[in-house]
């Protein structure tokens, strides 16, 4: 257990070390303070938020950018749903950092876990089993410092947040102290009725529509443009459907490449949206 941990924490030494901790130059610096941030990702359920959020996090890595991915959901933990067990250093809980009266820097970091074959990327997430009432609750404190600690640990942060800010404090903070929302929707009447529904919870000056881009998700071929229009409104990206992608979701391996065919638009449109949201 103890040689699991310092692998782990030799891990997370590496992730400081390659990123903004060592400053080659101050432009480099600056172009990295400039082009990162925190991007939140929320949406209908079955919207494919973790899998776009997932994906544009192992994007970010594969550039060799440091990079923090968050999983709020409390209900369904995402971390066992997006890599094996074995592909990670260690277990670490979010709810660890959370059920703290204060939440520092040190904290987050002691509690981060690292991938094994991605060393630009952390993750933060509920470990399996687990679920809202495994600890104590917490408060817009602890979630609001656990933001403002991550900006500090790297310049790239994104945070999948639950479909259900009511009773989600995290995600509800996330969408308001993020840089950029995106805002998925599937091409359908309950997805509209979803967003439709939880849209007023969202009452407060810091929900910027400028800030926000509308996303079409797993978009098939079926739906033309005319209906997803229709449907949807402008949208600033469209999502399609790749079976590849659905494979790896099913299998619980969203880390993996996607390299064929079908896949191709899919990578475009993640590779469109870091551009504009991160300029990289």
């Amino acid at each position: 257990m103890r040689k699991q941990q310092r692998v782990g924490w030799s891990k997370l030494l590496n992730f400081k070390k390659k990123g903004i901790f060592i400053r080659k130059t101050e432009e480099k610096v600056q172009e990295e303070i400039l082009h990162g941030g925190v991007l939140a990702v929320w949406g209908s359920p079955g919207s494919g938020k973790t899998i776009v959020a997932t994906k544009i996090a192992k994007y970010l890595a594969d550039k060799k950018k440091n990079v923090v991915l968050v999983l709020c959901d409390m209900t369904a933990p995402m971390l066992p749903c997006i890599c094996p067990p074995s592909d990670l250093e260690c277990e670490k809980s979010l709810g660890s950092i959370l059920a703290a009266a204060h939440v520092s820097e040190a904290l987050v970091k002691h509690n981060m876990i690292t991938h094994k074959r991605l060393s630009y990327l952390t993750i933060l997430g509920m470990l399996k089993g687990e679920n809202e009432y495994t600890y104590p609750p917490y408060t817009e404190v602890q979630a609001r410092e656990l933001i403002e600690n991550l900006r500090k640990i790297a310049p790239f942060v994104i945070i999948d947040c639950g479909s259900y800010i009511a009773n989600d404090i995290l995600s509800a903070v996330a969408l308001m102290e993020s840089d950029s929302v995106l805002r998925l929707a599937n091409c359908d009447l309950k997805s509209i009725s979803y967003l439709s529904s939880q849209l007023p919870l969202l009452r407060d000056s810091k929900w910027d529509a400028d800030k926000q881009y509308k996303i079409g998700s797993n978009l098939k071929p079926q739906e033309g443009i005319e209906y997803i229009n229709q449907v949807l409104g402008s949208v600033a990206f469209k999502l399609p459907h790749s079976q590849e992608l659905e494979e790896q979701y099913l299998a619980g391996n969203l880390f993996g490449d996607l390299s064929m065919k079908d896949s191709r638009a899919f990578r475009k449109e993640i590779e469109k949206i870091a551009r504009e949201v991160f300029g990289c």
